[in-house]
Formats: C-alpha cells, structure tokens, sequence
C-alpha cells in the first residue's frame, strides 16, 4: 500500500459510517466535493468501485463493504496509538533520561526525586551520573545538567538549583607541616589532590578569581582520584589539599577537621544549567521536571 493511500482510506470508512459525504465532511473540516473527490481518487488508484451513489443515497459496494471491514481494525489501532501519543503531550508519562554530574544529582535532583516523582506516577525517571560532558543527543539523553559549559547554539538553558560554592581545604596535621597559601601561586609548593574526569580523563584545573579576573590553574600533587567524596577523605588523612564542592567539605569544616584555605580566591558561586534541544515541542516529561524544579 503506498501510504498516501492511508487517509483516502480513512476518508472511505468514515463516509460509509455516516452514510453520506455531508456527515463526513463536517467531522473532518472539509468541503463536501473535497471528500467526494478523495474517495473517486481512491477508486481511481484501486481501479474499482467502492461506493454505490445516488442522488439520494449513498452505500458501499460488496468491494467497499470488504475493504472496510477488513481495514476497521487496522484504523482503530492507529486510531488508539494517536490518542496515547497525545496522552504524551498532556501529561507526562513514560521515560525521562537526564545526564548530570555528581553535585547536580546531589544539590538539585535529590532533595526533589521523591516529591516529583510521588507527583508524576506514571514517569520513569532515568539519571547517568557522571562528571564528563556528553553530547546528550547522540547519547540518547532528554535534557543534561552541567555548570556554565558553552553549550550549542541549539540548546536551551535553563538555571536550576541553589548556587553551588568551592573551595580549597587541607586538615590541620597537613597545614601544620606547610606554610599556609595566601595565593594561588603558593599551591606549587604544596602536595594537591588532582580530580580526573571519569569519561573524559581530563584533569580538572582549579578555578580562581581575584579581583574580577577569573583563571584556571593545572596543580600538581602525588595523588589524582575520580571520586570527590575520595578527595574530602584524603584531605582528611592529610594527603594535602583538595579542590571539592563546598557542600562536601562543609561537616568538616564546621567540626574543625578541615581547614578551609585560600576563600578569597575562589570564584563567586555558581548556577547549575539544566539544558536540551532547541525544539518546538517539549516532551511533557521534561517539562514537568522544568516546572518543578522551577517551584
């Protein structure tokens, strides 16, 4: 069947259910020579009648009658599947794949999973925790979560979740053997705990700012981890000083187990960005996950 058949078809039956191309007409928003039109096109293509016409009457023929009782099942399907695509579109149901680092899924998606979720039964939420960029699309993400990243001209950006703050801390049996660093340049004489990227393999430089100049510095030091919870613990053991999340570090500073350094340097906090595909229509799942975390 050549597809362009398939709404000449569906035009047959829904005349042979009114019993006139006037009915049909209305239900499908078109002129009555349009319809009548589209089925003799149907005809034509078939090369046989389908319709028995008169002035006053309309029926079909025993090949119109056959033809639509054998297509009835197949148009309800599609007919189903259309209402169920736009079940889609007015509330979210179905899988929603999020790509996000560590801190996104900590600061932004935790505190909100159990609220969205209890609130959306029918959406299955799927999260990739990793550090590395990824492209979202050829992974098959609906929307990612990163930091101020440049992201493509093709993506929307929205800001979601508290600002996020780091900071540079080392325990006090460490900063009793080193002279504290009142600069960025004094880390060269210190031992620093390196981040590597899971996925990408890229080490992370850390990010100052001093009066309105932002800069990044590549940092050297005995030990490089791919797990910041595994940099708080080395500091904590002494191993030196770690670049992490400031809500990471934030139980032990309070209990004095860590000392923070170096917070003159570190830049203003920031926003996380949840972003995805620059397009027209929005799948509800994702603009349910917008909304809330919005709220």
């Amino acid at each position: 069947m050549n597809p362009r058949d398939l709404p000449l078809l569906a035009a047959l039956a829904l005349v042979a259910r009114h019993g006139s191309f006037a009915g049909a007409a209305v239900e499908l928003g078109m002129s009555r020579s349009a319809l009548s039109h589209a089925v003799r096109e149907l005809e034509a293509r078939m090369g046989v009648r389908l319709l028995n016409r008169t002035t006053r009457s309309l029926s079909p023929t025993a090949a119109g009658e056959r033809l639509i009782d054998q297509i009835a099942p197949a148009l309800a399907c599609i007919s189903q599947a259309v209402d169920e695509a736009n079940g889609y579109r007015d509330r979210p149901r179905g899988r929603l794949r999020l790509n996000v680092p560590r801190v996104a899924a900590t600061v932004v998606l935790a505190p909100a999973l159990q609220g969205f979720l209890a609130a959306h039964p029918d959406l299955e939420l799927e999260i990739a925790v990793e550090d590395a960029t990824v492209d979202i699309v050829a992974e098959g993400f609906d929307a990612g979560i990163r930091f101020g990243e440049r992201l493509g001209g093709d993506m929307i950006a929205i800001p979601v979740g508290p600002p996020v703050e780091f900071a540079v801390v080392g325990s006090h049996s460490y900063l009793s053997q080193r002279t504290r660093p009142l600069t960025p340049d004094d880390l060269k004489e210190h031992a620093c705990i390196r981040y590597r990227m899971r996925g990408s393999g890229r080490l992370f430089d850390w990010e100052f700012e001093h009066a309105g100049r932002e800069f990044a510095m590549t940092v050297d030091g005995p030990l490089t981890l791919d797990a910041p919870e595994f940099m708080v613990r080395a500091a904590l053991d002494g191993l030196g000083l770690a670049y992490v999340a400031l809500f990471d570090a934030e139980p032990y500073l309070r209990s004095g187990k860590l000392v923070r350094v170096l917070a003159d340097w570190c830049p203003p906090t920031a926003r996380l960005q949840l972003y995805y595909p620059n397009r027209h229509h929005v799948p509800a799942t994702l603009r349910a996950l917008i909304d809330w975390l919005r709220t």
